[in-house]
């Protein structure tokens, strides 16, 4: 086996030598193979990222060898395929049809995919046998023998024509001395009266191993505990047999066609001949002998592999699981949520932590297994959140907030109180999360803790800002970052990002646009270079947003589809929502109406489906507005009036003001437009968005009422309101809306 330093040589030569400018995609490669070095700066990417740059790299590189030879890419087995393949297999078949490459793919019926509809989707049904087929297919195993002909016919119809049924029963005919002679070769040895032939492919294959020397059967079965693939070595470990009787024992499981050698080099590796074969070899296992050998195959591999534990902690968790080595199963467990959270398998995340609370319950209820519960939960909640699951989030939080007070362990609650803050502002509880984050922040000030300050005063600053007072939350954020440039102690630069990020929509809302655009796109870049988490997709939707907020559709189009990409490809759902929406309400304002519809809708849906109600009413707003550009008028008035009264409900005084003002731009587009309920209705948001000292939503108020004013006659009214939208829109640089009530204001003056 080559070493890390021949690798990367071998991978950084041929990479080069196929295309100079697949030069940034040999990390990625690296990365795969666990051959990069740790100071490498792919490493330090955000997860989200990282994925999405393999993803790509791999793509480019299948995609440009395609150019130089035709490429057969086979993947195997997608029922049991994870998500990070499935990424992979989506992204490229984007490419398929400009590209020399066939992606040759199977999978057992249970399996779904979205590939149907694409023209160059074919698939191939892979059927039992018809009678026809399975007679040739039996005789090429059986031959020719007169003696054979009543028994084909039998086979067939027991097997269904199913092709490792027909071998499986060959074989048992063939040991229990039914059938004598070769392949291809065998003859009838007793009546076909005396046939004696389970009725299932499981019962076969149970039968086959049950008639195994007891050695054989035993190794077998250990294999089975293993895996589906069987490295040597851990054989060896824990097989408790003397080398020879093991070769030899591997010997006979090859001729009996149970086992395959598949690699014989670094290491000799055995697979099992079908995923059949395994199941039913395992289950065939005592349970209490079947916990053992997982107990020891954790110290076979501790064992074998001291120094490269860390890359095989998925195993390790999988064996201490079914050992019932419960402390060191929550441990291994822990490790591989951490490494799949690192990696962006949120779904993997979960089910890592999950299995480690379930171990952890098997241990004494101590003090330290209580902190260990709460650090689990603290964990587990965030990936819940982050794939939408809120109300489950917030239920384990629940629990280690109890946890956290029976131990009186303060720092712990203060953390927990502000991620549960974080997840009922998401869920719109806006004073449920102002509750918990200022109880957080109480306790950070009390207990010295400036990280949990910063991060208390952080989640505030977003609670603040879904109420409206804008004011208070940019005071908030603005600490947050002080603290976090201040002390060495506090997060590291991840809470910076968000800070900056956050504040820059607040920013967006007031109009104070140039400083909010160097707080966003400080942020993004941070967030590109150094960010980890969920920071560089929040730090893309708050700089989307703060874009279309100033009315700069491309940038915002640019940035909003980059985040989107990520949140796709991570799973995370709590950012595909606004960024979603954000991208589909952008792309309406550019004409592309069907485009923002579609994708309004997905975030809407998302909402209600996750219960991530924070923002709802705005992304309904906004989906008032693409139905009355639409020119579908009663459509755009239910969903302005739904988002009006969401918003109220929540207390969200921000969304109040826009769905006002949406309410009022729905009013002035009607066919008979009622004047007076119009201009009240833009006066109440105008009077909102003043409170608020939101800016820019005062300048569309303006302008909205001044159309009106100048449709109805009302020209020196019409005119007042124009000057004021025209002035704001000017002081803000908000050219996108400007031409438009400029050149209204200018036809008054022409009047």
């Amino acid at each position: 086996r080559d070493d890390t330093r021949t690798l990367r040589a071998k991978v950084t030569g041929q990479l080069l030598t196929l295309d100079e400018t697949l030069q940034a995609t040999i990390p990625a490669v690296l990365a795969l193979l666990d051959a990069l070095p740790a100071d490498s700066p792919f490493l330090a990417l955000d997860p989200p990222l990282r994925r999405q740059r393999t993803l790509d790299g791999l793509k480019r590189l299948f995609v440009r060898e395609s150019q130089v030879q035709p490429l057969l890419l086979v993947f195997e087995d997608l029922h049991w395929i994870d998500a990070e393949t499935q990424a992979l297999l989506d992204s490229l078949l984007e490419s398929l049809p400009t590209a020399r490459l066939l992606l040759l793919v199977n999978y057992r019926p249970e399996y779904q995919h979205g590939w149907g509809h694409k023209t160059y989707y074919r698939q191939l049904r892979l059927d039992p046998l018809p009678p026809a087929r399975a007679d040739e297919f039996l005789q090429a195993l059986l031959g020719d023998d007169p003696s054979l002909a009543p028994l084909t016919p039998l086979l067939i119809a027991r097997t269904g024509g199913n092709p490792f049924f027909l071998e499986e029963s060959v074989r048992t005919l063939v040991e229990t001395g039914m059938l004598v002679g070769t392949p291809g070769g065998y003859r009838l040895a007793q009546p076909l009266a005396s046939l004696q032939m389970p009725a299932t492919v499981q019962a076969v294959l149970a039968a086959r191993i049950d008639r195994l020397p007891p050695e054989e059967k035993h190794l077998l079965q250990t294999a089975a505990v293993i895996g589906t693939e069987v490295p040597l070595p851990l054989l060896q470990a824990i097989a408790e047999a003397p080398e020879e009787v093991l070769h030899l024992g591997l010997g006979q499981l090859q001729a009996a066609e149970f086992l395959y050698e598949t690699r014989l080099f670094p290491e000799h590796v055995y697979t099992f001949k079908h995923a059949l074969t395994h199941e039913v070899a395992y289950g065939s296992l005592l349970q209490e002998r079947r916990r053992a050998l997982h107990a020891r195959l954790v110290e076979g591999i501790e064992g074998l592999a001291a120094d490269r534990l860390a890359d095989r902690v998925e195993r390790l968790a999988h064996h201490a699981l079914r050992g019932a080595v419960w402390d060191k199963a929550v441990t291994y467990c822990h490790h591989a949520g951490t490494r799949a959270w690192d990696r962006a398998a949120f779904r993997e995340t979960v089910t890592a932590f999950e299995q480690a609370l379930q171990a952890l319950g098997h241990l004494p209820e101590l003090s330290d297994t209580r902190v260990q519960a709460i650090e689990l939960r603290l964990a587990l909640g965030n990936a819940l959140h982050t794939l939408g699951a809120y109300g489950r989030s917030l239920a384990q939080l629940g629990d280690a907030e109890v946890l956290a007070r029976a131990l009186n362990d303060r720092a712990r609650l203060g953390l927990v109180l502000a991620r549960m803050a974080y997840v009922r502002r998401i869920m719109g509880d806006t004073g449920g999360a102002i509750t918990d984050g200022q109880q957080a922040l109480e306790l950070a000030t009390a207990l010295g803790e400036n990280a949990l300050q910063a991060q208390a005063s952080h989640i505030l600053g977003q609670a603040y800002q879904a109420l409206g007072d804008l004011g208070r939350a940019a005071a908030l954020l603005r600490q947050t970052i002080e603290a976090v440039a201040r002390e060495s102690s506090t997060p590291s630069i991840d809470l910076q990002i968000l800070s900056q990020a956050r504040l820059a929509t607040i920013l967006g809302a007031l109009g104070a646009f140039a400083e909010g655009r160097s707080h966003g796109e400080e942020a993004l870049r941070l967030a590109t270079r150094e960010g980890r988490g969920t920071t560089p997709i929040v730090a893309h939707g708050c700089l989307g947003e703060l874009y279309l907020a100033h009315g700069d559709l491309e940038p915002a189009m640019h940035v909003y589809a980059q985040g989107l990409t990520l949140c796709r490809t991570s799973g995370n759902r709590t950012w595909l929502r606004p960024i979603a929406a954000g991208l589909g309400y952008a792309s309406a304002l550019r004409g592309r109406l069907a485009e923002g519809r579609a994708l309004l809708e997905e975030a809407i849906s998302a909402d209600l489906h996750t219960g991530g109600l924070q923002g709802h009413a705005s992304r309904v707003a906004w989906f008032s507005e693409v139905c009355r550009l639409a020119g579908r008028g009663e459509e755009a008035e239910q969903h302005a009036r739904q988002a009006l009264d969401l918003a109220r409900q929540q207390q969200a005084r921000g969304d109040e003001a826009h769905a006002l003002y949406q309410l009022g731009v729905v009013f002035a587009h009607a066919v008979s437009p009622e004047v007076e309920k119009t201009e009240a209705t833009y006066h109440q948001a105008l009077a909102l968005a003043e409170e608020l000292g939101m800016r820019p939503l005062q300048a569309h108020c303006h302008r909205g009422l001044g159309m009106l004013y100048a449709q109805a006659g009302q020209q020196q009214k019409a005119r007042a309101a124009l000057t004021a939208a025209s002035a704001l829109y000017r002081a803000l640089e908000m050219t996108f809306w400007r031409p438009e009530t400029e050149a209204a204001l200018a036809q008054l003056e022409g009047c």
